[in-house]
């Protein structure tokens, strides 16, 4: 194996790393979007315009550099570790990373329209869809560590159970938010 291998490797998962937080970072922002679309004029304006802004930083200079460079460095781990594409987790890892690829997309097209000011969304709706990549990285961590020993009925019902504490965590939020307009 290349002498270069754990260094491209680092740099992959640094770029999986930021790339996370920007998928973390811009649902959040897209509820503050939404949020201050409520607020009276001149606040609504003044804070959407500071929030595109924001957006636009983070999604073109974080978020898109961090997802080319993580799937560049993927690529050639696999180039230079071929046999890695002939493990089972793998392929099943691979098809969370096309869905992850979806998610990102999908959050591009909304960071397009909410550019526009085109907010089609409830801030509730952004709380659950922000959910998504957590649930995809814990996905891919426990796939990536476990590997062949992974235990496919808990790993389904570990990821079925994550997703019901978080709506479950949302609702909570949701209510406390609506008791303390405050806790915005």
């Amino acid at each position: 194996m290349s002498e270069y291998y754990n260094y491209i490797k680092a740099l992959h998962l640094i770029f999986v790393i930021t790339w996370f937080a920007g998928l973390f970072y811009i649902p959040r922002l897209f509820i503050y979007h939404i949020e201050a679309w409520q607020k009276p004029s001149p606040d609504k304006e003044i804070l959407s315009k500071q929030l595109k802004i924001m957006t636009k930083r983070l999604w073109y200079i974080i978020t898109w550099p961090s997802a080319i460079l993580a799937t560049l460095f993927a690529l050639w781990l696999l180039v230079l570790a071929p046999y890695w594409l002939q493990q089972p987790w793998m392929h099943i890892k691979l098809g969370f990373v096309l869905l992850l690829i979806g998610y990102h997309l999908r959050n591009h097209m909304i960071f397009k329209k909410f550019q526009k000011d085109e907010i089609a969304y409830t801030s509730n709706h952004m709380r659950i869809w922000n959910e998504g990549a957590t649930l995809i990285l814990f996905a891919i961590i426990f796939l990536v560590i476990l590997k062949s020993t992974f235990n496919w009925i808990f790993g389904v019902v570990g990821i079925i159970v994550l997703g019901i504490l978080l709506m479950l965590g949302i609702k909570l939020y949701k209510r406390i938010r609506n008791k303390d307009p405050e806790a915005q």
